[in-house]
């Protein structure tokens, strides 16, 4: 098993190294590895995946004894539902990109339409796969497995790279843009170097190229998401070939999610989320329409100093509320939440970056203005807030899954009495169908016919009466939980349903194109466009991530509470 690894690690380390020189000489110097080559040799490398997948799906799964185990911590519910939410989003952004090199086909090579089309195949097979096999723990062709379980890891992860440091689209609509604002401003086309190629190419002022321009900068950012989603899932199936599952380990009753026990936090959260998105919609407004006002970057950077420390001491508050529980620390081998935790420690490292940097260039100019300061203070708040989330977080996926032993013994007796009230109706009943069959005959069908008539009609005002009953006892129910859930179990509730919105929200802004730490300039006139561009391409990716893992490891932490 060892040996096996190691060499699946080697393998995919090699291929991200050979990818990673590719893509490194293709942005130090374009004319010996352009992105075409780039394209060819990922292209490979998907279409290898592509062969392995097919071959697991149709011979390795379906040997005999292959599948005997299965790992009821990996791929849950909002995992397989990220990887395939992200896939679609790939495999439209991808047809974006096909709709937008099919009308430029004159300046266009061809290859830009082949490429992108292997990637749809690509991320369909492979969203496929997952959903139905991200729980395997597969028990035979150990090496060949791993080895093909590395190559789509770093395959995935050469798309990942590729996709924060490429930004060649990006440049040739922002060029063709300022070329049609200046054509309509009355002044001539503003050469340089570095649109000298792309001017030559543009796109014709039509809708739809307008909507595959737009389409395909709204969706970027998911393609990104999508691959390091998919490197996860791939690593946990990784570390579960050969794994043998002892039966303890397995557990017995599953925690299920239910709105229960729960109101300030969904009340506070969605008030958090509401008043979010009015201020995401006002910043896009600006955005679009020209550049962002003074007004709107403080309206921004003020949602998030009010919202940031919120968020902390709530983590806060349910870390403290974890160290008064008693229960047990989870000490069983489970490679998903080893995972989980690298992730979650991993991709803050962004955002936390990103903020480091923003705070030794506001302290070096000028803190003491209004924007500076809220930047300031945004930075500071940030990196307090996703440290204080990740040791919560963390804290609560080691701990034992609280399985209230009173609540199943009440569940217990209840069936207990329901079974037993329910009994001696169906004696009568019986007995009374037999009496009446005995004394039953052909003179008396009118008879019985007007019977039946009266018990359909008192059947439906009983079911009516248990219709009322029923609704009548899962309002009672909602609030007998709330009442009889201790303290410590509601408040960590309330706590966890209260950061998963807040994290939801702060998704949402920056994965749908609110960018105010490139857009605000302060940064970027400090280090450099080049320079600022690569740490944000780096960072920001990261902390969007972060946000949606977060939100996982809090519905964990809210379920097993």
């Amino acid at each position: 098993q060892k040996a096996g690894q190691l060499f699946s690690g080697l393998l995919a380390m090699n291929v991200v190294f050979l990818g990673s020189a590719f893509i490194s000489s293709m942005i130090f110097n374009q004319v010996a590895i352009t992105l075409s080559d780039v394209w060819i040799l990922l292209s490979i490398l998907k279409v290898l995946s592509l062969c392995w997948i097919i071959y697991y799906l149709l011979g390795t799964s379906r040997q005999p004894h292959a599948v005997l185990y299965r790992d009821s911590h990996a791929g849950t519910i909002w995992i397989r539902g990220s990887v395939l939410l992200f896939g679609s989003f790939s495999i439209l952004l991808n047809v974006f990109q096909i709709g937008y090199s099919t009308i430029l086909i004159q300046c266009k090579s061809k290859l830009d339409i082949v490429f992108p089309s292997i990637e749809i195949i690509f991320i369909f097979i492979q969203a496929f796969f997952l959903w139905h096999h991200s729980k395997d723990c597969i028990q035979v062709q150990h090496n060949f497995t791993r080895c093909g379980l590395m190559l789509t890891i770093a395959t995935n992860l050469l798309l990942w790279i590729l996709a924060v440091t490429n930004d060649t689209i990006h440049l040739e609509i922002d060029s063709q843009l300022r070329e049609v604002e200046q054509r309509f401003g009355g002044k001539a086309p503003f050469h340089t170097s570095i649109y000298n190629e792309t001017t030559l190419c543009t796109c014709p002022n039509t809708t739809i190229c307008k909507v595959f321009q737009k389409g395909y900068i709204l969706l970027y950012p998911f393609s990104s998401e999508y691959c390091l989603v998919c490197c996860s899932v791939l690593y946990v199936m990784w570390k579960n070939v050969g794994r043998r599952i002892s039966h303890h380990h397995v557990p017995h009753i599953k925690p299920k999610f239910k709105l229960q026990g729960v109101v300030f936090g969904p009340l506070l959260g969605a008030a958090a989320v509401v008043i979010g998105i009015c201020v995401f919609m006002m910043y896009q407004i600006q955005a679009t329409g020209s550049a962002p006002s003074h007004q709107v970057f403080v309206m921004y950077y003020s949602y998030y100093v009010v919202l940031l420390p919120l968020m902390s001491v709530s983590a806060v508050a349910g870390t403290i509320i974890h160290a008064l529980e008693k229960r047990e620390l989870d000490t069983v081998k489970n490679p998903t939440r080893s995972l989980d935790v690298i992730l979650l420690m991993g991709a803050a490292l962004g955002q936390i970056g990103m903020s480091y940097f923003s705070i030794v260039a506001l302290v070096a100019t000028d803190p003491t203005k209004l924007l500076n300061s809220l930047i300031l203070s945004y930075s500071v708040l940030l990196i307090f807030q996703s440290i204080t989330q990740n040791v919560f977080i963390i804290d609560g996926l080691h701990r034992q899954p609280l399985v209230a032993a009173a609540e199943a013994t009440h569940a217990g007796h209840a069936g207990q009495h329901v079974v037993a009230s329910e009994l001696p109706g169906e004696e009568e009943t019986s007995t009374r169908s037999k009496q009446e069959h005995t004394q039953m005959s052909a003179s008396k069908e009118e008879e019985t016919k007007e019977e039946q008539n009266r018990e359909g009609h008192s059947q439906r005002r009983v079911s009516m009466l248990e219709l009322g009953q029923e609704i009548r006892k899962a309002s009672l129910s909602y609030i007998h939980s709330y009442s009889h859930l201790n303290w410590k179990r509601r408040a960590l509730r309330e706590i966890s349903f209260f950061l998963v919105l807040c994290n939801i929200i702060l998704w949402v802004m920056p994965t749908f194109g609110a960018h105010p730490v490139f857009e605000n300039g302060l940064e970027k006139s400090f280090y450099g466009y080049s320079t600022w561009f690569a740490i944000v391409n780096f960072g920001l990716p990261l902390g969007v991530f972060y946000r949606m893992h977060s939100v996982g490891g809090l519905l964990e932490v809210y379920v097993t509470a």
